[in-house]
């Protein structure tokens, strides 16, 4: 039995929408892959103590399974609202991770200013070098080019072109991170599967991306979150999405964008 309060158990269902019986937006096909990725098959009948919905599956899982299986789970399901925040979902607060880290043993992690926008603004990097990330010389080139044009709509306000560079570079950078590293990447829990199998890189997602690169320590808490904010600011390129969201990116929009890219390489070149 995992060691879950009334209270931690309150917080949980309020954030995974399980009034009615459901759990976030998955249906039953996408509730048992979730599952079977962590190597558990929810539709047991061992998992019906208080019924059948995907909810009260999900408390029997709670009743039945121990502190570490649980705690796995969780965390992927975090990454998950925290990546997709499906219609429903409560918000992630630092008390949902704190449940976490009591289920895993560990000493809860502290949220300091550095969850702030403007704390991660002031954090100072370097101009970023991407010479450290052993890149191969074409894809290095291509993306110094990048680099050098970011920095040119920096200066002269360009802020959309600013968004768009800095998305797609993410994702090379990640996706190139991913090919380095396949056995941290292709094991980690929150790596992206597709009829049982990991996904083929290519075919992985930038939310997928920085979500592993997150879980499995390449990168900060604050790149993933900021990071997931560039994701979504790239998927603007498309003007109908554009118009039907007002997006209208500004100064502020590029400097957040330009810090996670910094930040990024940082990471992963120290």
């Amino acid at each position: 039995m995992a060691n879950l309060s009334m209270v931690d158990k309150r917080l949980l269902e309020d954030l995974l929408g399980m009034a009615g019986g459901y759990v976030l937006d998955f249906s039953n096909n996408t509730f048992a892959e979730f599952f079977n990725q962590h190597g558990i098959e929810i539709y047991l009948d061992k998992y019906t103590t208080f019924g059948d919905s995907k909810a009260k599956r999900l408390r029997s899982f709670w009743q039945i399974e121990s502190d570490t299986v649980v705690a796995n789970v969780l965390k992927s399901l975090f990454e998950y609202v925290d990546a997709i925040n499906p219609e429903g979902a409560g918000e992630l607060t630092k008390h949902h991770w704190q449940i976490v880290s009591k289920l895993q043993g560990i000493s809860p992690v502290q949220t300091t200013s550095t969850d702030t926008v403007s704390s991660f603004l002031s954090q100072h990097y370097e101009p970023p070098s991407i010479s450290k990330l052993n890149l191969d010389s074409v894809t290095e080139q291509v993306l110094k080019q990048r680099l050098d044009e970011i920095q040119v709509c920096l200066k002269n306000g360009a802020w959309l072109s600013v968004v768009f560079l800095i998305g797609s570079s993410l994702e090379a950078i990640l996706l190139h991170t991913a090919i380095l590293n396949p056995k941290e990447f292709n094991t980690s829990s929150s790596a992206p599967k597709q009829d049982g199998k990991v996904k083929q890189f290519h075919n992985w997602s930038l939310a997928e991306l920085i979500n592993v690169a997150h879980a499995e320590s390449f990168i900060s808490m604050n790149i993933k979150k900021f990071g997931h904010a560039v994701r979504d600011f790239r998927n603007f390129i498309h003007p109908n999405q554009q118009i039907i969201a007002r997006f209208d990116p500004d100064e502020h929009t590029a400097k957040i964008s330009w810090q996670v890219l910094c930040a990024t390489i940082s990471d992963l070149t120290s």
